[in-house]
């Protein structure tokens, strides 16, 4: 993977589009698909997403090095995970019953919601990350590296190289990145858990993952 990859996003909501607009601004070309009931899609995106490029998902994941899913959760179904053999994908998404009901067999599975996304192709090189922030603090709390106010955001996967892959770009975005370990980790990420939300440093979103890691155990 070259150092500026090209990144696909799926999803053209609040979440997608702001990642759009922070990476075209870091230098990525960037490629959005959106919902088939988005009308007039490239006109929206080159209002809000100025520099970003607008495909069909099949032509986004043969153009895209790296692939992050931004869609609702609910909607995870209707991404080509067929498709992604082979690419690192973040899993941006959170499972948040106060907006997408109760799902009963989320509810009823053990692992964490990335890791029954990566189910649906083990060939992905699935990252859970970039989901514990809100879309407008993306822009808000991006800082250049060293900052001492810097927000850590934590990257969590089975494939050590996928997790530095999505690590630099995060830090080209503003970002501290943590590394988490394996995409059990993930949970603490998700709404409900010690990290979802919180302004953590590097050092105190490392402290929390180690201690959830020991509870997990």
């Amino acid at each position: 993977m070259t150092d500026r990859p090209v990144i696909g996003i799926f999803g053209a909501g609040k979440v997608g589009t702001a990642l759009a607009r922070l990476l075209v601004d870091a230098g990525y070309e960037v490629v959005l698909t959106g919902s088939p009931r988005q009308t007039a899609l490239e006109l929206l995106v080159g209002v809000v997403a100025p520099g970003a490029r607008v495909a069909s998902p099949d032509e986004l994941v043969a153009a895209a090095d790296l692939i992050i899913v931004a869609v609702p959760f609910g909607k995870v179904g209707t991404v080509p995970w067929a498709s992604f053999e082979g690419k690192v994908v973040v899993d941006a998404t959170n499972y948040w019953p106060p907006v997408d009901g109760h799902i009963a067999e989320i509810d009823a599975d053990e692992r964490s919601t990335s890791e029954i996304h990566a189910a649906l192709n083990t060939g992905a090189r699935v990252v859970k990350s970039l989901n514990h922030l809100g879309y407008h603090d993306m822009e808000d709390d991006a800082m250049p590296a060293g900052s001492p106010l810097r927000r850590a955001l934590a990257v969590v996967g089975d494939d050590p190289e996928a997790r530095r892959a999505v690590a630099r770009v995060i830090d080209d975005l503003g970002f501290d990145a943590v590394d988490g370990g394996a995409l059990a980790n993930g949970r603490a990420l998700e709404p409900g858990h010690p990290a979802f939300g919180r302004e953590l440093s590097a050092a105190e979103l490392s402290a929390l993952l180690a201690a959830e890691r020991v509870l997990a155990a």
